[in-house]
């Protein structure tokens, strides 16, 4: 099978096999997954998103580390090929997605029949991939721990990316008053047709500036929840908007450099911080959120989330789409598709 290989860590954005220093290998007789227990399954994979996070691990700069060499990738969306003698949720040719914590830049995965969700019918296959991750890490951050209400103000920072996006649609589903942050007009024109309440292009104006002004014009105090994925300067900055027992969900630290949150200002202002790692809290608190992916999953059978995939490039184009990531060119997701097979061969084993 075609696989993309991390042998070294390094930059993701090197071309495989360019030079020495290129962190990837890509492999067209890579060997295929087999079934490790009675109810796993094997995944012919369709589409495999790629996130900021999975360029912090080929990097070896992400809280997680990987023994090499390992197949990178995490969320994907794909079509059962071949099932465990006891699984008894899909059969070959069913449509599904999952999450894990590598091996999806791959044709072929196995996991666990638990695992898996059914891509409802209708759905894009392809934009399937992209709900789990992003929209999972949302759904904990303004549901689960924000408890967001009708009315509530939702500042969003980096408001055209992946998570930004997925925080925007279910802020929206939650009623509350969105404010979107994001840098260039064809990010801008995109969020318009989101539907926020208000955008901030920072790079022609400030986000205190413009923020303070809107809420002005709408008599509200003030930012009643902080959603931020970049860190750095701007989240120091909107700090200054938050109301008296705001909320700060930390999602990620895309600007590269981590913000400090002054303790004794938390401390008078009443401000929760909440911590969001979505992808651990089965491991360390199974079961406390119910299963939030079935929601998601309906919500999108059901339109009332959106994926929207930037481009999409094949397996050995990753390079490509990583320096996309790091160049901030990204609206919404970038995926990694493999072409259909012409005919599914396996059979329950």
């Amino acid at each position: 099978m075609e696989a993309l290989i991390c042998r070294k860590l390094g930059d993701p954005t090197l071309a495989p096999d360019s030079s020495e220093n290129a962190p990837f290998t890509f492999s067209t007789s890579h060997p295929i997954p087999n079934l490790n227990s009675p109810t796993s399954l094997r995944v012919r994979i369709k589409s495999t998103c790629l996130n900021f996070a999975t360029g912090l691990q080929v990097q070896g700069k992400y809280h997680e580390k990987h023994a090499l060499p390992f197949i990178p990738g995490s969320d994907y969306s794909g079509v059962v090929e071949s099932v465990g003698p006891e699984v008894t949720k899909f059969k070959i040719g069913d449509r599904v997605c999952s999450i894990a914590y590598v091996g999806s830049f791959a044709q072929f995965i196995v996991a666990e029949e638990s695992e898996l969700y059914g891509v409802p019918d209708g759905c894009d296959l392809v934009a399937a991939a992209a709900v789990l991750v992003a929209y999972g890490t949302s759904h904990l951050a303004l549901i689960q721990r924000a408890k967001l209400e009708i009315g509530q103000v939702l500042l969003v920072l980096g408001a055209a990316g992946g998570v930004g996006l997925a925080a925007i649609q279910i802020g929206k589903i939650c009623g509350a008053t969105i404010i979107a942050v994001a840098r260039g007009p064809e990010k801008v024109e995109f969020l318009k047709s989101e539907g926020v309440d208000h955008i901030v292009d920072v790079s022609k104006e400030g986000v205190i500036e413009s923020v303070k002004a809107f809420l002005k014009t709408r008599k509200l105090k003030g930012v009643d929840v902080l959603y931020d994925p970049v860190g750095g300067k701007l989240a120091k900055e909107s700090l200054k908007l938050l109301n008296w027992g705001a909320q700060i969900l930390v999602i990620g630290f895309a600007s590269g450099e981590v913000p400090v949150i002054p303790a004794n200002i938390a401390l008078v202002k009443d401000w929760r911080i909440h911590g969001i790692y979505w992808r651990r809290y089965d491991a360390n608190k199974p079961g406390a959120f119910g299963d939030p992916s079935k929601e998601l999953l309906s919500w999108f059978a059901k339109g009332l989330i959106k994926i929207h995939i930037s481009r999409s490039y094949k397996l050995q184009e990753a390079n490509l789409a990583f320096r996309d990531i790091r160049d901030r060119k990204v609206i919404g997701k970038v995926v990694i598709t493999f072409d259909d097979p012409k005919t599914i061969t396996s059979s329950k084993l």
